[in-house]
């Protein structure tokens, strides 16, 4: 395991953030509607999947998840199992084999178009299945206000998808309107997460439907950060009011990387924002892991997952593989062992 390094941030940064403290709001309400769904034959992913088996392929055995879920209004009260992201090299066997699938997650910035192929493709998913966006480029660490042009399509696309809820990293990446087009970690300051928490709050106004924010992996950190990763997650969640999208591949990742204990990060973050989860793949390296999506989900994140489950319940999660990506059949193939994690430890979490 590398030492833990008090090194600048990530080498691709030019600039590092001149983030200043933002007024301190009082908490506000928890924003539990959902936007009104658009109407659609989306029987492979409603009552149909319910009642699939694993040994017909589908996501779902015939038990009663709903009694496992816990009350939650950061991704709507809905009940969502697991997902898999929609990729464009699984397109065609999609839209003809129509595979049983709880739902897709999709990247907003994807889809922020005015037309062509990528939302003639969408609304055909839309038909069939339930989406939920997830975007890169909200950028709320970042030091300038909120890209108002960039939330009105975003609006637009959350108009047309009906998600009930969206989600953003928990990083900044732009300096004066130039992007880095990547995910830079924060200094974990009390400034910082409440000037975070205002962008987000703002955001979630906006955009009209509840916001998960996701922590990142990193691979460097601050000399002026004054508190653990997770005290930030839970400073900025409580803040914005917002929910919590856990992406235990990431905490394994950055764990390694800095040498912290990654249950422990698990245990101390406030489970009843957590409205999403996130598994994914990673790549070992000589002295770093880096988050690299592009192999089947290793051991110690399905501990680190199994984890969060008996925790948090049984909450909707995403099957992560966005390079080197295998057939559709493979992916399917680790979201069915997804499911059967979430079901065996979302039980036990009800049990306790």
């Amino acid at each position: 395991m590398p030492a833990k390094a008090r090194t600048p941030a990530k080498g691709r940064a030019v600039v590092k953030p001149a983030i200043t403290a933002a007024k301190e709001r009082t908490p506000a309400r928890a924003k539990a509607a959902a936007l009104p769904r658009r109407k659609s034959n989306r029987s492979r992913s409603l009552s149909a999947i319910r009642q699939s088996s694993r040994c017909s392929g589908g996501f779902f055995h015939t038990v009663n998840f709903a009694k496992y879920m816990p009350a939650n209004p950061f991704n709507s009260f809905t009940d969502y199992g697991i997902g898999v992201g929609l990729r464009v090299p699984h397109y065609q066997h999609i839209l003809e084999k129509k595979p049983v699938v709880d739902w897709f997650e999709i990247i907003s910035e994807n889809f922020m178009v005015d037309g062509g192929r990528p939302l003639q493709i969408l609304d055909q998913i839309l038909e069939q299945y339930r989406v939920v966006q997830h975007g890169v480029s909200m950028y709320f660490g970042s030091a300038e206000p909120l890209n108002r042009e960039h939330l009105k399509k975003l609006k637009r696309l959350v108009k047309r998808t009906g998600t009930p809820w969206l989600s953003d990293h928990l990083c900044w990446g732009s300096v004066d309107g130039r992007y880095t087009h990547d995910l830079l970690p924060m200094p974990y300051t009390m400034a910082v997460a409440k000037h975070t928490a205002e962008k987000i709050r703002q955001a979630s106004d906006f955009l009209e439907v509840p916001i998960c924010v996701e922590n990142v992996s990193s691979y460097a950190e601050y000399h002026q950060s004054n508190m653990t990763e997770w005290e930030f997650l839970t400073e900025v969640s409580e803040h914005a009011d917002c929910g919590i999208l856990l992406d235990v591949n990431n905490i394994y990742v950055s764990a390694q990387n800095h040498g912290f204990d990654p249950f422990e990060y698990i245990r101390d973050v406030p489970h009843h924002r957590v409205g999403q989860i996130h598994i994914a793949g990673h790549s070992r390296l000589e002295k770093v892991i880096l988050d690299t999506h592009d192999q089947p989900v290793p051991d110690p994140v399905w501990e680190l997952y199994a984890d969060a489950i008996k925790r948090c319940g049984h909450t909707a999660t995403l099957l992560e593989w966005d390079d080197r990506i295998p057939g559709f059949d493979e992916v399917h193939d680790e979201a069915l062992k997804a499911n059967q994690f979430l079901h065996d430890h979302a039980s036990l979490s009800h049990q306790s």
